[in-house]
C-alpha cells in the first residue's frame, strides 16, 4: 500500500499539536520531514524525521508528496505557490490566504499543476460543532431564524509570538478565530447575502484586532459571530433559535487539551466530552414541550486526514475545498470593509 510522504513547514504549536500526531498515527502517512531553520525540535520527538533548513531544500526532495503549510498567515500564499509549482500536494493552515485574490490564484494554479489543495479547517471536526450540525440537520428546531456563535477567551496580555501582534495583512482575531466561526457558519447555512461588522482592539498596547462582532444576513435568518479576549465567564458558544425552539451548546471540545497532554489521537475514548457539557434542546413538537439534554458527538480531527488520504490515494473529494476556504476570506474582507465604511456590504 502506498504511504504518503509528508513534510511540515514548521514545528511550532500547530505542527506539534495539530498535525504531527495525526500524521504519525495514520497508517496512510509517513512523517518524513520538517522545515526548521535553526532548531531540531521535531527530531527530538520524532528521531526518524528529516530536518530541512530552507523551503527550497525541502521542495527539492523528490520523496515528499504532501506539504503542510503551518507558518505565519502572511506566508501562506508564497509558501503554497512554491509548493504547488514544485508539483506537491498542499494542506494550508487557516486562514487560507490574506486575500480572496490570492486564494483564487492558488486554486487555479493547483488545477493547472494537477495537485490537491486543501485548507485545514479542523474545527468542523470539533465535538461541539458536530453536535450543533446534527441537531440542525435533524430538523427539530424547525426553520432557523437566528444563530449566535462565540469564540471567546480571557487573555488581556499580548502574545509572546511577535508575528501575531505585528500589524500585517492576515493578522488579528478575525483571521485567526473568525476563520473557524465563518467556516462553520458556511457549512451550516451557506454564503450570506450581506455582512455588517464591528472590529476593535481592547488589550493595552494592542496593534491588532482582538474583538469582532460580525452580522451575516440571509434571506430568512440572521447569524452573529462574536469574539473577545475579555470574556471571563463564557457565554454559550452556540445559540440557535428556530420556529420550534432553541438549542444551546458550550464550546467544550477536548481534543486540543488532550494533545497538550501529549496524548495520542488513536487512544480509547479520544474526543469524548464530559456529560456535563451536553447541549440543551428546548422545543415544541406535536403540540408538546420538550426540554432535554442532547448527547455530544465525538470530536475527531483524524477525520480530516482520513479525507486527505482518500483524496490523494483514491481521488476522492477533499475534506475541505480550497474554494470553501476562499469564501471564508471573502467574508473577512467584507467585514473589514464594513467596519471601515460603517455600512452593510453586499456579497
Amino acid at each position: 500500500m502506498n504511504v504518503i510522504q509528508t513534510a511540515l513547514c514548521s514545528f511550532g504549536m500547530s505542527g506539534h499539536l495539530f498535525h504531527a500526531p495525526f500524521i504519525e498515527a495514520h497508517a496512510d502517512f509517513n512523517l518524513y520531514g520538517v522545515l526548521e531553520r535553526t532548531k531540531n525540535l521535531a527530531e527530538e520527538k520524532y528521531p526518524k524525521i528529516k530536518t530541512f533548513r530552507s523551503l527550497e531544500a525541502l521542495l527539492q526532495d523528490e520523496a515528499i508528496e504532501l506539504v503542510i503549510v503551518n507558518t505565519p498567515n502572511i506566508t501562506h500564499y508564497d509558501f503554497t505557490k512554491k509548493i504547488i509549482e514544485a508539483g506537491k500536494h498542499v494542506v494550508v493552515e487557516k486562514p487560507f490566504t490574506t486575500s480572496s485574490t490570492e486564494a483564487e490564484e492558488l486554486i487555479d494554479l493547483a488545477e493547472k499543476h494537477k495537485v490537491k489543495l486543501s485548507v485545514y479547517h479542523n474545527r468542523r471536526w470539533d465535538s461541539d460543532f458536530k453536535t450543533v450540525k446534527k441537531v440542525i440537520e435533524q430538523g427539530d428546531l424547525g426553520n432557523i431564524l437566528e444563530a449566535e456563535f462565540h469564540y471567546d477567551r480571557f487573555e488581556p496580555n499580548l502574545s509572546y509570538k511577535k508575528h501575531k501582534e505585528t500589524p500585517t495583512e492576515g493578522v488579528g482575531s478575525l483571521y485567526d478565530l473568525g476563520s473557524h466561526l465563518i467556516d462553520q457558519t458556511l457549512q451550516l447555512f451557506g454564503m450570506p447575502k450581506s455582512v455588517f461588522a464591528s472590529l476593535d482592539a481592547f488589550r493595552k498596547n494592542s496593534e491588532v484586532g482582538d474583538y469582532f462582532d460580525v452580522k451575516l444576513y440571509y434571506d430568512s435568518k440572521y447569524v452573529t459571530l462574536k469574539s473577545s479576549y475579555f470574556v471571563r465567564e463564557p457565554l454559550p458558544a452556540y445559540s440557535i433559535h428556530g420556529t420550534n425552539g432553541s438549542f444551546i451548546k458550550s464550546k467544550a471540545d477536548i481534543q486540543e487539551k488532550e494533545l497538550q497532554k501529549e496524548l495520542k489521537p488513536n487512544i480509547k475514548n479520544w474526543g469524548i466530552e464530559p456529560e456535563s457539557e451536553r447541549g440543551l434542546l428546548h422545543i415544541i413538537k406535536d403540540g408538546k414541550s420538550y426540554r432535554q439534554s442532547v448527547n455530544t458527538e465525538i470530536g475527531d480531527y483524524m477525520g480530516y486526514y482520513d479525507g486527505i488520504s482518500e483524496a490523494i490515494l483514491n481521488n476522492k473529494a477533499l475534506p475541505v475545498l480550497a474554494s470553501e476556504a476562499k469564501q471564508v476570506i471573502q467574508i473577512i474582507e467584507a467585514a473589514v470593509q464594513s467596519h471601515r465604511e460603517k455600512r452593510i456590504i453586499d456579497l
